[in-house]
């Protein structure tokens, strides 16, 4: 490579084309930056070199030195946040460095969270802590490898310096990379203020980058709603699948790209228990497991009034149009879900009746105390009869006994092969994630490295890592989580 080359060929499409979205902003230099993690796997995905890239990690992705090529920015945008509407938030400790075109052709944004305070950070300090950070690393990692769209980490990075919450915690810098990071609220801000031409300029910048077929169609802003609720709908069922409850489904946390983001109060569900809420601050249970496909239709909504002129210049046309589609976000889900559970109960086929078989696989669980995801996986070991592995995991297993010879009707010749390969054997144990993060934080990143083994590969039952298959010793306190990153 030429010493004048770039090691990341950063392209920066968003600060070119979007002009009034963002505002500049440098990150702020880390005293003693160390990097703790890089992602050597997405870097070659990437189309990085890994290995020359390694040398320079600590600094480029603490915000000490700005790579070639970057261009740091705080993106705009507002958002409904539990319900109420706040018309700035934007990019408070994150800072999107540019874009690198992956080996796939695909355009991926690469930002920093936590390198310091932006004109958006609301009397925040921008940083973050060790803590949260590796929590994003090992849940985007971890849904990754579950084949959820998601965000992942290609850093972790400390920085040396001290973060002031409840208590002092060590400072650390994310490096997020997201197909973009588009989201309801970017398009809420700049609608609130009736800013239409920055709401189209976004719209096109969207269908370029993400639905580029649709470019020049007439109707191309309708159909950009269409295939943003299409990704949505099959997101949400692909988390209520795992028994993922991402705890903060606020829309500046819905992206247009249909991927995963924030992993700040997250958590997989154990015991199966619709109302199931983590978040600290979600105190009314907005967000628990059982709504999060109420919240997408919406969020979806709020996108709809934000492109509501581009739908149609007869506003009332347009909400006409706008609301044809959110009416129809119901039906598309319950196709979405049941399609996912028709996977997870290893079905021959597609059957009428296949939606009820799998809801009354949830009434049998409910209130039983029955592992979400050992009761999915245990279900190749009940195939021919035998229920003796799977009975134990119901406090009363009379309904799940009533229901095993409906299920076993519709089952698929090669159904214990299907089980093993749609659920999952490991999941980011809550109190496991709790106790590698601790460890981290007292400087141990060894039981974080074996958790995130473990949870990348989680389709495999391997000998010596039951610990992560199992849920949560009896006793242990409900699980609490809080937005850090």
């Amino acid at each position: 490579m030429n010493a004048s080359t770039p090691l990341i060929a950063f392209d920066n499409s968003y600060a070119r084309d979007l002009p009034g979205t963002y505002v500049l902003q440098s990150p702020d230099p880390a005293p003693a930056p160390r990097l703790l993690r890089l992602n050597s796997a997405l870097a070659v995905e990437l189309g990085l070199d890994a290995t020359a890239i390694a040398p320079h990690a600590a600094d480029w992705f603490s915000g000490t030195k700005v790579p070639q090529g970057a261009l740091p920015l705080a993106q705009a945008y507002a958002g409904h946040q539990f319900g109420g509407f706040s018309p700035q938030l934007g990019d408070g400790r994150a800072l999107l460095l540019g874009e690198v075109i992956d080996r796939q052709g695909n355009r991926r944004d690469i930002a920093l969270k936590g390198a310091g305070p932006t004109p958006f950070s609301r009397n925040g300090d921008g940083r973050a802590a060790i803590g949260p950070v590796l929590r994003e690393y090992l849940m985007g990692e971890a849904m990754h490898a579950l084949g959820v769209p998601t965000t992942r980490a290609l850093a972790a990075v400390a920085t040396g310096a001290p973060v002031y919450r409840e208590d002092v915690l060590q400072g650390a810098v994310l490096t997020r990379v997201a197909a973009s990071h588009l989201r309801v609220g970017t398009f809420q801000f700049f609608a609130a203020r009736g800013d239409m031409a920055r709401v189209r300029a976004l719209a096109d910048y969207t269908i370029a980058r993400h639905d580029p077929d649709l470019a020049g169609q007439a109707d191309r802003y309708l159909a950009l709603f269409d295939r943003v609720i299409a990704r949505q709908v099959q997101l949400i069922a692909q988390w209520m699948g795992l028994g993922f409850i991402h705890g903060v489904m606020n829309t500046d946390n819905m992206t247009l790209s249909g991927e995963t983001i924030d992993y700040g109060p997250c958590a997989f569900m154990e015991g199966y228990a619709p109302g199931t809420v983590f978040s600290s601050i979600d105190h009314s249970g907005r967000y628990a497991y059982a709504n999060q496909p109420l919240i997408l239709g919406w969020n979806l909504a709020r996108l709809a009034e934000a492109l509501l002129p581009l739908f149609d210049d007869d506003s009332d046309k347009a909400v006409d149009l706008a609301n044809a589609r959110l009416t129809a976000i119901a039906g598309q889900y319950a196709v979405a879900w049941t399609g996912v559970m028709r996977q997870k109960l290893g079905l021959a086929g597609a059957d009428a009746g296949d939606q009820a078989l799998a809801e009354g696989l949830l009434t049998a669980m409910a209130g039983q105390g029955a592992d979400w995801t050992l009761t999915f996986r245990r279900l190749a070991t009940a195939v021919d009869g035998d229920d003796s592995r799977l009975a134990p995991l119901f406090a009363d297993a009379t309904g799940l006994r009533a229901w095993l010879p409906q299920w076993r009707a519709r089952l698929a010749d090669d159904a214990a092969t299907r089980l093993l390969a749609a659920n999952p054997a490991v999941i980011p144990r809550n109190h496991l994630v709790e106790a590698a993060l601790d460890a981290a934080q007292q400087g141990d990143l060894a039981p974080f490295e074996a958790m995130l083994a473990a949870v990348t590969n989680p389709f495999a039952d391997t000998a010596g890592r039951e610990v992560y298959s199992l849920p949560a010793p009896a006793g242990l306190a409900p699980h609490v989580t809080y937005c850090g990153t």
